[in-house]
């Protein structure tokens, strides 16, 4: 092992306030952590805000919107902590060998697969009980990235490029979010899916720069290991890429000018974030990477203000 920190936080606050015996399966499904719950919600949430902006579209008398605010936010906790526990039951074996990840639940001992197979269980079922809450469409769309959940934790073994299927993941709630509201599918939905996946690229390559030296040891692949030391370059490239088709949504979609106030705003923390990483501190990496949870507030706060100012 090299010498980085683990990433468990035994201090922090849902950890210190629980009982002991759930301690391991807070930390299995990430709960300490809540970034990644963060960055699965957004897409769900800015798909849903934009899906109502349209003018003269008349929403069905059903749609509650903090309803399906919290839907969906109760949906990526669950979904989140699914994730996170199918990746640590695959990467059981890989996780012993790099310091950052050895004493995460299983990798420790400290929980079993069973008892990993039934949490599992446990938190697929809360998904489910959101996820019958919205219309047939969006309930099989949902369902249906089970998929990229499941084949997720097996791309680092595969390719170098693991963060684009992470991108087709954690954004599919870009899709789920509009036909939850609208039914159905279209243009801005999926401009919002392909900007949303360029920035897991972005961000998830930013986080994989702490563990390139353990992974390229064991033999696991990323895109920190394939863009080295042009990881800058092909940051442009990314939130270039994240930036135009969020701003297309909004064009197509005829948002007025508090959208594009937070497009520019996020273009420019998307600049502070290329130009400042330091791809060889892991600090300045994880750093960099929660910064993005910025991103997504202030996408949202445009999407809103643009749907609401006149």
């Amino acid at each position: 092992m090299t010498k980085t920190s683990s990433d468990i936080k035994n201090d922090h606050l849902i950890i210190h306030l629980s009982p002991a015996w759930t301690r391991p399966y807070l930390r299995l499904a990430r709960l300490d952590r809540p970034i990644g719950t963060w960055l699965l919600l957004f897409p769900c949430w800015w798909s849903m805000m934009l899906a109502t902006t349209a003018p003269g579209y008349q929403l069905g008398s059903s749609f509650a919107p903090a309803y399906y605010l919290v839907l969906f936010a109760i949906g990526a906790l669950a979904m989140r902590g699914a994730g996170c526990t199918i990746n640590d039951m695959a990467d059981r074996d890989y996780d012993k060998k790099v310091a950052r990840t050895a004493t995460r639940p299983l990798a420790s001992g400290e929980l079993s697969m069973k008892q990993a197979t039934a949490f599992l269980i446990f938190q697929l079922s809360i998904g489910l009980l959101v996820l019958i809450q919205f219309n047939s469409f969006s309930m099989i769309l949902a369902a249906s990235a089970i998929i990229l959940v499941i084949c997720y934790p097996f791309m680092k073994r595969i390719t170098y490029w693991p963060q684009a299927w992470l991108g087709l993941t954690f954004n599919w709630g870009a899709l789920v979010g509009w036909a939850a509201v609208r039914g159905e599918l279209s243009l801005p939905a999926l401009l919002l899916y392909i900007g949303g996946i360029a920035w897991t690229l972005g961000y998830d390559t930013i986080y994989a720069h702490q563990d390139k030296e353990d992974d390229a040891l064991i033999g696991v692949k990323s895109t920190a290991l394939r863009l080295g030391r042009h990881t800058q370059s092909w940051l442009i490239v990314f939130y270039s890429l994240c930036t135009i088709c969020f701003a297309t949504a909004g064009w197509v979609m005829g948002l007025i000018w508090p959208f594009w106030i937070g497009i520019g705003v996020m273009s420019l923390h998307f600049i502070w974030q290329i130009t400042t990483v330091k791809i060889d501190n892991a600090h300045d990496c994880l750093s960099k990477f929660k910064s993005n949870r910025i991103i997504g507030w202030i996408f949202l706060a445009g999407i809103f203000m643009a749907a609401n100012v006149k």
